[in-house]
């Protein structure tokens, strides 16, 4: 059965969201290029990516709210997979250069994401391994 929401994560979430997709509208809204605007949504994903892996692997489970907070919300409303996805089929003309752009997407967001998380953990002076499923709870 599933749980109830929390009422105070929906809204950290919610607001957290808010800011997330602000910073990245003022970060997008000088560029003016439209070709350039797909390889800034790379670096906004990327950049978040690597946040959210520091997020998750500093603050772990110890503090649900401002994970849901600065997690979910303001990392989850700053990176944007429709985006990538979008541009990326816009590109569909150039399938290379689309093929290109997503990679990269997937490879900055992946790698981000570890490096984020080994920063993390060491600020939360965690060093843990990354759990294998089978043994995660």
């Amino acid at each position: 059965m599933p749980q109830p929401v929390d009422a105070r994560v929906l809204g950290l979430t919610v607001a957290g969201g808010a800011v997330g997709v602000l910073a990245r509208g003022l970060i997008l809204a000088p560029v003016t290029d439209p070709t350039a605007a797909p390889w800034v949504t790379l670096a906004i994903n990327g950049v978040g990516s690597l946040l959210l892996g520091v997020i998750v692997g500093w603050l772990d489970d110890r503090h649900p709210l401002a994970r849901a907070f600065l997690g979910t919300g303001v990392m989850g409303g700053f990176t944007t997979y429709s985006a990538f996805a979008v541009a990326t089929a816009l590109w569909a003309t150039t399938p290379g250069l689309a093929l290109v752009l997503a990679a990269a997407s997937l490879v900055a967001g992946v790698a981000g994401a570890v490096a984020g998380l080994f920063i993390g953990r060491r600020i939360a002076d965690v060093p843990g391994e990354i759990e294998p499923i089978e043994d995660a709870e």
